[in-house]
């Protein structure tokens, strides 16, 4: 009779045992980042990579929804990749207006540049972008925005299984995102930016926006009919998630980050020049010390920073371009003392200026005479098709 009764206790105890495992579970799969898992994201794998620094909502989905399967993001990523599959180990241009691609390695000088405001979708592998001194990675499972113009250094890989490293980006255009904030409520994309960069979650609406955008490479007819309106789309998902905020202060006049954006394209323009902070300041409107904390704030960089990364990164892709002597580029560049340059480029780069310039030259297998020609504007801004735009 015990026995008979004890069975019958366990007939009813254990699926109540394995119900109340069930609603714990799903309780705390949300504070546990137990999205990250249904879009293929390890939390833990990410938080323990050394210098990546990830904000806490690139583990989730955006708007803190319910966890979708890896069903809704796996048929359009796909479909991206087959699509993209044309692209060269190169910013390739789509016919597109402000869409490129790129696939395979890409020379580590050609990923430390200023890279243009953008949004870049990784779809095979992962890249790592280093600004000042913060590290974001992000791969299939993630998008980064650039909202200014930054320098940066970025680094590619290959995915585990060895396919080549394939990202899409899509150039920001100011008049195009003021146009559309225009349209939708004050209240879309009101967070406050903490910086011009960062990395989020991708969304299966935002990879569908994506996949029309790309389909109209084969349909070259429709692009001018159809590519705004998919450009638009992708700009709106952008908008409706954690980095919605960046995107409208950046578009909006008179913001703290558009102003900041003014002086980043002084410093652009003018970096060979010697510049006072104060006067900078007052271009911003703001006090030095707020001014400075601004700057830093969006860019990791303080203004004098700023312009010697964009002065040395110049200076980099002239000797690569055999362009002059050391002394002769370093005064081109804005340098007085040829030995203060050769000191900062060493830091900067590992390597005496000469010296690391001939390690480049060798790794392309480029004679003189095959030199790729330097850009006539600032280092790296991506508009010479630099691979730096993917």
């Amino acid at each position: 009779m015990t026995t008979t009764l004890l069975a019958a206790m366990a007939e009813v105890l254990l699926p109540l045992s394995l119900l109340l495992l069930l609603v714990f579970i799903s309780g705390s799969g949300q504070s546990m980042g137990w999205d990250a898992w249904t879009i293929g994201i390890a939390p833990e794998s990410v938080a323990t990579v050394p210098g990546v620094v990830l904000p806490i909502s690139a583990f989730r989905m955006s708007g803190g929804g319910p966890a979708r399967s890896n069903g809704a993001m796996n048929q359009p990523l796909s479909e991206l990749r087959a699509l993209a599959a044309r692209a060269e180990n190169r910013a390739t241009d789509t016919g597109i207006p402000r869409v490129f691609m790129v696939q395979g390695a890409i020379p580590e000088h050609e990923l430390a540049v200023v890279y243009e405001p953008m949004i870049n979708l990784i779809l095979t592998g992962e890249k790592s972008m280093t600004v000042g001194g913060q590290t974001l990675r992000y791969d299939p499972a993630t998008y980064f925005v650039m909202s200014v113009d930054l320098p940066a250094a970025g680094m590619v890989r290959a995915a585990a299984d060895g396919a080549p490293y394939l990202a899409v980006a899509l150039t920001l255009d100011a008049t195009v995102l003021a146009d559309l904030l225009s349209e939708l409520p004050d209240s879309l994309g009101r967070a406050a930016p903490s910086s011009a960069f960062s990395v989020a979650a991708v969304t299966p609406e935002l990879l569908d926006a994506w996949v029309r955008m790309l389909r109209l490479m084969d349909h070259p007819e429709d692009i001018a009919g159809l590519a705004p309106a998919f450009e638009r789309e992708i700009l709106y998902r952008v908008l409706q998630g954690p980095m919605g905020g960046m995107l409208r202060d950046i578009a909006t006049p008179d913001t703290a980050l558009a102003r900041i954006n003014q002086v980043i394209q002084r410093l652009r323009r003018d970096f060979a020049q010697p510049l006072r902070v104060d006067d900078l300041a007052a271009e911003a409107a703001m006090s030095v010390s707020a001014f400075h904390r601004q700057f830093k704030a969006v860019t990791a960089l303080s203004p004098l920073q700023y312009q010697k990364q964009v002065r040395l990164l110049h200076a980099r892709k002239l000797l690569i371009a055999a362009r002059g002597s050391v002394t002769t580029v370093a005064h081109e560049v804005g340098y007085e003392s040829p030995t203060q340059f050769s000191r900062e480029y060493g830091r900067a780069f590992g390597l005496p200026p000469a010296k690391d310039a001939e390690r480049i030259v060798a790794g392309l297998r480029l004679t003189p005479a095959t030199r790729p020609p330097a850009s006539a504007g600032p280092a790296g801004t991506g508009r010479d098709r630099s691979p730096s735009r993917s």
